[in-house]
Parts: C-alpha cells; sequence; structure tokens
C-alpha cells in the first residue's frame, strides 16, 4: 500500500517505522515546509494519507486530500465541533473518505469496550458518582483530550443520572472530566465510580506513542478497502 504523511512529528515518524516495517511505501511526506506538495504526483499516487498535525489545520489537511481523491486516516483532535457536520456530509454524501479516531491504541480501544459496558452496569447502582480525569504531554493544546471526551460521552449515554459532560464541575447532574499537562506524559485516562462503601477505577496508561502509531497503520490498511466516515469500532468490532 501506498502511504503519504501529513505531519511529521513524533507520531509521523513512528508511523513512518511501522508502515514501512509492515511492507507498505511511504511515497509523500507533507509538514508545514512543504504544503504545496499536496499537489505533487507523489501525494495523488497515495492509496491512503495519515493525518497527525494539530486542531486549527486538521481540516484544511482533509480537504486538500480529498480534493486529489486520496482517502485520509486522522488522529488530530479538537477540530469536530466546528467542522463535524461538513465532515459527515463530505463522507455520507460526497463520496469523500475519513477514518477519524481520537485515540488509535488497541489498548484504548479495549478500554473503551470495558468504559462502555461498566458504565450500563453502573446506571443500576445510583449510589456510585462518576468522574474522569486524563493526563498528557504539556505540548498537547485540547483539552479535554479527544480520547477523554469520547470516553465522557459513551458513559453519559448509558447513565440515566448524567445529563451530560463538563470541567471543574460540582454539579452532580454533569459528570466532571479533569484534565492535566505534566511531562511527556503520553497519555493517561483513569474513571472512578466512588460511592461510601468503595471505588472502582479502571485506568488506560499509554507507556509511548507506539500503540497509536500500530492503530494508525492499521485503520490504514482497513480504509484502503473501504469507504465513508470510519472509526473505531469499524476496525475493532468488540
Amino acid at each position: 500500500m501506498k502511504i503519504a504523511l501529513i505531519g511529521y512529528g513524533k507520531m509521523g515518524k513512528m508511523i513512518e517505522q511501522i508502515a514501512i516495517s509492515r511492507g507498505h511505501e511511504i511515497v509523500s511526506i507533507i509538514d508545514i515546509d512543504n504544503q504545496e506538495d499536496f499537489n505533487s504526483p507523489a501525494f495523488r499516487s497515495a492509496d491512503v494519507a495519515i493525518e497527525f498535525t494539530a486542531p486549527q489545520v486538521a481540516y484544511s489537511n482533509y480537504l486538500k486530500a480529498w480534493e486529489h481523491n486520496v482517502k485520509v486516516v486522522s488522529g488530530s483532535t479538537g477540530w469536530l465541533k466546528e467542522h463535524g457536520e461538513e465532515v459527515r456530509k463530505a463522507c455520507t454524501e460526497g463520496g469523500k473518505t475519513l477514518f477519524w479516531a481520537s485515540n488509535f491504541s488497541i489498548g484504548v480501544a479495549i478500554f473503551s469496550a470495558v468504559n462502555r459496558y461498566l458504565a450500563k452496569l453502573m446506571n443500576q447502582f445510583p449510589q456510585y458518582d462518576v468522574e474522569l480525569e486524563e493526563t498528557h504531554h504539556v505540548h498537547k493544546l485540547d483539552h479535554p483530550s479527544g480520547t477523554a471526551i469520547t470516553l465522557a460521552e459513551e458513559i453519559v449515554e448509558a447513565l440515566d443520572r448524567k445529563e451530560r459532560w463538563a470541567e471543574d464541575t460540582t454539579d452532580p447532574k454533569l459528570l466532571r472530566v479533569d484534565n492535566i499537562r505534566r511531562g511527556e506524559v503520553p497519555g493517561i485516562h483513569t474513571v472512578r465510580y466512588d460511592s461510601e462503601a468503595d471505588l472502582i477505577t479502571i485506568t488506560h496508561d499509554a507507556h509511548n506513542r507506539k500503540g497509536f502509531a500500530l492503530g494508525a497503520v492499521l485503520a490504514a490498511e482497513y480504509t484502503a478497502t473501504h469507504q465513508g466516515l470510519l472509526t473505531t469500532s469499524d476496525l475493532f468490532q468488540f
């Protein structure tokens, strides 16, 4: 498979290594200083572009790739509120393809499945209050993380006693989501159910970015033969 990389930071470099190790070819690498390469024959030859950049440029990158009929796999977060409806229409009505995930880690996909099941179970036990905390490196601009938002929405959907999620809240009807930024932490997500009697906690703690990078390449392999708006629930059917 021919892969283009959009964004060549730590994640982009790790994705490159894993893609090559799995027998794929990197045909184009686009970063801040060579945006004109979106129009190059090399980029247009790609089966899939893997995009890890910043919230403010992600949507623009999708449009540039789609202009050349290149499918996109993206792990960029923070753009969904402003451009989510436009992306949905492009993929469901406009024939474009985007595989988007707030987190590509296989471990996080498993963690998310556990989170959904636990929330459904805990809906029967209102004596437990729930909160969510995420910790990331100091370079992460958006908060809460896209993964935390996904986990929070899964909890709110299952718990009748929570109307929505919010940061820095003391309202018992809202799911509190806290964020911490320190050091070079790849990502820690913790869900706590607390009662007077006991505390139930589930945590996913990423040791490094390798799991995210492998998941992105697996998503690219899936996207090459599928169309539309795709997610990890399509790739990992738990």
